[in-house]
């Protein structure tokens, strides 16, 4: 986070409404199935903030963002925000529900694992087909079902919500992009920084899909953007700033759930081992995924704490507030986690890649093979292991969680101080 992006936005504060002032702002990080993580967080906020009949109807966010399969879960509470603080664990039924078939498809003969040549050509013919190794066509028909993109736009019309946000990377000019869909009255403008900008937009599917597109893995989504067609990839490329577009539009509380990990120590392979196909997939994938979101924090905490020491009589003259983010993510490795599951992968998905040799659960390989079927698990154990981790963790946390979510005074005297 730039001293730029927080002194630029927070200059709007002296028009912002106290109503806007003390909303929080909900980022949520991308990781294919691991982002199941995130609806046991949001499972277990609920149920801490539903002690108070105050929260009941309330939905607790102003400010949705997300990357990835982040975007997909940031886009389904906004389509169900008039149902209030119900939203949330309704997003953990969702995922409950959901099955790898749902997302995505790989035709495969059931002997391929045992001929590395068939898997690669099983391979090479799904990607003439598909522009991707997998064939996401179920994840479309799945969005379509799971997101009532007319409920968003009421959402917004009611004002449950002020704004959705979606990032995705534009493999066609290499900048990452944050597409928002708000109200005709909203006072914030798109931005352009080196490397990011924002478009003002209807959410759509192909928005969802495009930030979710996994590269290798899943296909590109064209989109129009400045009147012309550009080809998107998974918004976790080329992410790195994602509090930004929380900062942009005036958050001063920001809530960021992420699914990044622990070091895996216990699984890594030893150095003598010459790396696996599934070693070269799975820090392929650590690499997409690459968390910045720990350093963003540290950055915008770094910030607001300087602000908040300036002398008083400095600070009052001053138009922009710090802000407090609060930041969760996994206390256990999602990787050690997978590799109890990697058999409940989709029998063609996993027999194409123990046959390509990226499955490979050997002592030395395990991690990076868990690494790998991590972000493909759509299945229900998995699922379920990772929202009981979050519920876990967020239950862990919850006096601060509690802290954080209480709105601020009604009276400010000065800046804002976290």
């Amino acid at each position: 986070m730039s001293l730029d992006t927080l002194i630029s936005r927070n200059m709007l504060a002296d028009g912002t409404t106290e109503s806007v002032a003390d909303g929080c702002a909900l980022v949520l990080m991308g990781g294919g199935a691991r982002t199941a993580y995130q609806a046991g967080v949001l499972r277990a906020l609920a149920a801490m903030l539903g002690t108070s009949t105050a929260n009941e109807h309330r939905f607790p966010f102003r400010w949705l963002f997300g990357t990835s399969a982040g975007a997909l879960n940031a886009a389904y509470l906004g389509s169900h925000a008039e149902r209030g603080l119900a939203a949330l664990p309704q997003l953990a039924h969702f995922w409950r529900g959901l099955r790898s078939e749902q997302v995505y498809r790989l035709d495969a003969p059931g002997w391929v694992r045992a001929n590395r040549l068939v898997a690669g050509w099983t391979l090479a013919r799904q990607v003439r087909r598909h522009r991707a190794l997998l064939d996401t066509l179920p994840l479309v028909d799945t969005l379509h079902r799971a997101i009532n993109l007319q409920a968003l736009e009421l959402a917004l019309e009611q004002r449950h919500i002020d704004v959705l946000g979606v990032s995705a990377s534009s493999y066609t000019s290499g900048e990452h992009w944050t597409f928002c869909q708000t109200r005709s009255d909203s006072p914030v403008q798109p931005w352009h920084r080196p490397g990011r900008r924002a478009d003002f937009q209807p959410i759509t599917i192909e928005h969802l899909m495009a930030s979710s597109a996994i590269p290798f893995l899943f296909p590109a989504v064209p989109l129009w953007v400045n009147g012309h067609k550009e080809h998107f990839g998974d918004g976790s490329m080329r992410q790195l700033s994602p509090l930004s577009p929380a900062i942009h539009f005036g958050a001063r509380r920001v809530l960021v759930i992420g699914v990044g990990q622990p070091q895996r120590s216990g699984l890594a392979a030893s150095v003598s081992n010459e790396p696996t196909a599934g070693t070269i997939a799975g820090h392929a994938m650590a690499s997409v995924f690459h968390d910045t979101l720990q350093s963003d924090v540290e950055q915008t905490q770094r910030v607001s704490q300087t602000l908040a020491q300036l002398p008083p009589h400095l600070a009052a003259a001053l138009p922009y507030r710090p802000v407090e983010v609060l930041a969760l993510q996994p206390s256990f490795s999602l990787d050690e986690l997978a590799l109890k599951y990697i058999d409940a992968l989709p029998r063609p998905t996993r027999n194409t890649l123990v046959g390509l040799g990226a499955l490979d659960t050997g002592h030395a390989a395990a991690g990076s093979a868990a690494a790998l079927a991590s972000y493909l698990l759509f299945e229900p154990d998995f699922v379920s292991a990772l929202m009981e981790l979050g519920e876990g963790d967020a239950r862990r946390r919850q006096d601060e969680l509690m802290r954080f979510m209480a709105p601020p005074p009604t009276h400010h005297s000065g800046p804002a101080v976290p």
